[in-house]
């Protein structure tokens, strides 16, 4: 074999016999030991070696890793929610959710086969381009069947983000140089506008679902535009009747097969919300009638002090609520609808009878007034008609 002079600290770079290829190796201090380690590359010509070795020379200068690791990305993914997801102060509802997503789309094949060192941006590209490819068949009320996106612009989104805050993960302890995802553009999200009912298809669906036990709570939400899992996360001690209000400290779902209270969905989330005269009225009757339960259940009954509970006092499945709502907008002869649509409509009511968006925003518990705008960008042909009587009366037209 013959050798190559040594340049610059490369290392020597000799051409093998045995297989006709250049070899060359690097020695470099561990950053976590200290002590010296040998890397190896191999390549057809002189030229490609001492290329690699530079660029490995490079990375160490910069404080990244001499190489990329050879760990799949489903053997990283999977490291990775075991370790910093679990150990993050992300709610538990959203630790569960990251780690759903990464089972269902990041760790299967072809994917999760990958290895992190030839991880690049357009595979994670082609991943969000097969995930918004995904289908599944339904059948419509006439029989026929049709073909729909399977998954989310939200879920995809989130599975994105997911990813991307794994291979951060792998960035930090040196098993990459760099994160392939973080020049990736996050995928879009479709803004809607909100499903909501008008005033009277509020009451026909409450009236519908008038025999269930759940009835009041559905009122509730239509009431104030509280979100499910806050209306059954509601405890009686969040109801302050000499103040007139009710406060929202909790959402109630279920994580990992358990019904959990977490900490809401975000700091605005967490609010304090004037009581009407009508809701006030409602929690007055559910209490009466809780108490009456409570005393006909005897020994059966868990006082777990919620608002809302099971006949033997337990916390109410969010999806019991959800099974109501649509079995009562059947009933209705109300398309289309669920739980969430109720808050949807207590929302487009508020603004359509002139409340400030900024005091909606509030009431609802949004991040930021630019989200309220976003969801709820329609206005009625009355109300369109009204405000532009308004500014034309300001004017002096």
């Amino acid at each position: 074999m013959s050798k190559s002079k040594r340049a610059n600290g490369e290392g020597s770079i000799y051409k093998r016999e045995s297989d006709g290829r250049y070899v060359g190796a690097l020695t470099h201090p561990d950053p976590e030991t200290g002590k010296n380690q040998r890397k190896v590359f191999y390549g057809k010509t002189r030229a490609e070696v001492r290329a690699k070795m530079r660029a490995a020379a490079d990375r160490l200068e910069e404080g990244q890793p001499v190489a990329d690791s050879k760990a799949t990305v489903a053997q990283w993914v999977t490291q990775w929610a075991a370790t910093t997801l679990a150990a993050s102060d992300r709610k538990e509802s959203t630790r569960s959710l990251y780690r759903t997503l990464a089972t269902k789309h990041l760790m299967p094949e072809p994917f999760g086969a990958l290895p992190l060192d030839k991880l690049k941006p357009s595979h994670v590209e082609a991943l969000v381009l097969r995930l918004r490819a995904r289908t599944r068949q339904v059948r419509a009320e006439d029989g026929s069947e049709e073909e729909i996106r399977a998954l989310s612009d939200s879920t995809i989104r989130t599975t994105y983000t997911v990813l991307r805050a794994a291979l951060d993960g792998a960035v930090r302890d040196g098993l990459l140089a760099r994160n392939p995802a973080a020049v990736v553009r996050r995928p879009g999200v479709e803004r809607t506008e909100a499903r909501h009912l008008s005033p009277a298809e509020v009451r026909d669906l409450t009236s519908a679902a008038k025999s269930s036990r759940y009835h009041d709570a559905l009122k509730l939400i239509a009431a104030t535009g509280i979100r499910r899992g806050e209306c059954l996360a509601l405890r009686w001690e969040d109801i302050d009747h000499d103040a007139g209000v009710l406060r929202i400290r909790g959402t109630l779902s279920r994580v990992a097969g358990k019904l959990i209270v977490t900490e809401p969905k975000t700091e605005k989330s967490r609010r304090v919300l004037p009581l009407s005269p009508v809701t006030a009225a409602l929690l007055t009757a559910q209490r009466k009638a809780q108490v009456a339960e409570r005393l006909h259940a005897g020994s059966a009954w868990t006082d777990t002090g919620f608002v809302f509970t099971t006949e033997s006092g337990k916390p109410v499945d969010p999806r019991n609520l959800y099974r109501v709502a649509q079995t009562a907008a059947k009933r209705a002869g109300i398309k289309g609808v669920g739980v969430h649509s109720l808050r949807h409509s207590a929302a487009t009511a508020m603004l359509e009878a002139g409340v400030n968006i900024k005091a909606v925003s509030d009431l609802l518990g949004h991040s930021s007034v630019s989200i309220t705008g976003d969801i709820y960008g329609h206005t009625s042909d009355d109300s369109a008609r009204a405000a532009v009587a308004k500014l034309s009366d300001a004017m002096g037209f």
